[in-house]
């Protein structure tokens, strides 16, 4: 069997990299008409690395919410790399602590997908730092680009742009609802409870998805454990 190396990870990782080559560049896009500059672009790319929350950030940021909404908001929205990194964790070969700490600060949900579904038991390091650093260098080198490209287009361009945001949003929602009612529930309530705090103005923009989040989640969690304990109720009783 050919052992796994670095550059056995890079190849797995350049359809990822691939991918992330229009989401990265629309980012920097929106970064330029936000009013960020191109080493600040770069630094949300390279120190935060979450697509999603970069793309809400910029949405806070235009608002003018605080600083300190917006890690709570990016916090809450990439604590699910906890328990991905964690579950990698047991997939991967031992190794140092700090090298197992960089590669689990470039996992993301498509990095995780490509380790996490390989047939191998155990995986090298270096093979899973390879894929990781391959979608890394695109996420923020695209970034770059497009915020470079953002510089020399039109302004009506750039804020047209803006739909690219939404666009994402869908792109990552959908895929996740097919076939699992529990997420079009939680998507949806979710959404009704952000628009209550719209329309009455109880909280800011960046409290109002912070809640909202938080608050579709427990009560989905709360109603389906309620659920599944009186289905197997129903079943226990039945034998």
């Amino acid at each position: 069997m050919t052992k796994l190396g670095f550059f056995n990870g890079l190849k797995a990782g350049m359809p990822i990299a691939i991918g992330y080559f229009p989401v990265a560049i629309t980012f920097g896009l929106l970064a330029k008409s936000t009013g960020l500059s191109l080493f600040e672009a770069m630094a949300m790319s390279i120190f935060v690395y979450a697509g999603a929350s970069q793309y809400i950030s910029l949405t806070l940021i235009s608002k003018g919410v605080d600083p300190i909404v917006i890690v709570l908001n990016t916090f809450v929205v990439n604590f699910r790399h906890f328990l991905m990194s964690a579950s990698l964790n047991e997939k991967m070969a031992a190794d140092k602590k700090w090298r197992k700490g960089i590669f689990a600060f470039l996992v993301t949900d498509e990095t995780f997908s490509v380790l996490a579904t390989r047939k191998e038991e155990r995986l090298p390091l270096a093979f899973g730092c390879g894929v990781n650093i391959a979608a890394y260098t695109s996420w923020w080198l695209f970034t770059a680009v497009g915020h470079l490209i953002g510089a020399n287009l039109p302004l009506f361009l750039q804020s047209a742009m803006s739909i690219a945001l939404y666009a994402m949003f869908i792109g990552l929602l959908v895929p996740s609802m097919k076939g699992n009612r529990k997420i079009v529930i939680l998507a949806a309530s979710a959404a009704l409870i952000n628009c209550l705090f719209y329309w009455t103005n109880w909280l800011t923009t960046g409290w109002a998805i912070i809640v909202s989040a938080l608050a579709s989640a427990l009560i989905v969690e709360i109603v389906y454990r309620r659920f599944d304990k009186k289905k197997k109720g129903a079943q226990h009783s039945l034998t």
